[in-house]
């Protein structure tokens, strides 16, 4: 996601960031829009074979909460998930993400929250290929 989803919306100021991955995991986009129907959010299900690549923060626990707050955790869809993360360079780390009970099938998000994730990945310097799969992902209309 681009800067501005923490550093803007959320007004936090993460002390590190860099890319990573998490394999066995999928992005889809299976949950339904708000409201109901429209443009469908990102989501992560487990697929052996998969891996999704994203950015890793480095946010203290005050800001955790806050982003908890922010996604609804854990009062409205989303729950967290913690995993093991590898960034650029190799190395493990704990990391948490947001994960939901998805549909079977797919939906398609708004042209402007894929642009948030494909400019955030361009800027953080995702993997070529990650970046290719996210401009082939269709927006709704």
């Amino acid at each position: 996601m681009h800067d501005s989803a923490f550093l803007e919306w959320r007004g936090m100021r993460p002390a590190e960031w860099r890319p990573g991955r998490v394999r066995g995991y999928r992005l889809r986009f299976n949950l339904d829009g708000r409201p109901r129907g429209k443009a469908a959010p990102a989501n992560l299900s487990e697929d052996p074979r998969a891996e999704v690549w994203g950015v890793l923060y480095r946010i203290t626990r005050r800001d955790l909460v806050r982003l908890d707050a922010t996604e609804g955790v854990p009062w409205s869809r989303y729950r967290s998930l913690w995993l093991d993360a590898e960034d650029i360079s190799g190395n493990m780390v704990r990391a948490v993400t947001y994960v939901a009970e998805g549909k079977e099938e797919d939906g398609y998000p708004s042209l402007r929250y894929l642009t948030l994730l494909r400019d955030g990945a361009r800027a953080h310097g995702l993997p070529a290929h990650y970046i290719r799969f996210l401009e082939r992902v269709e927006h709704a209309p």
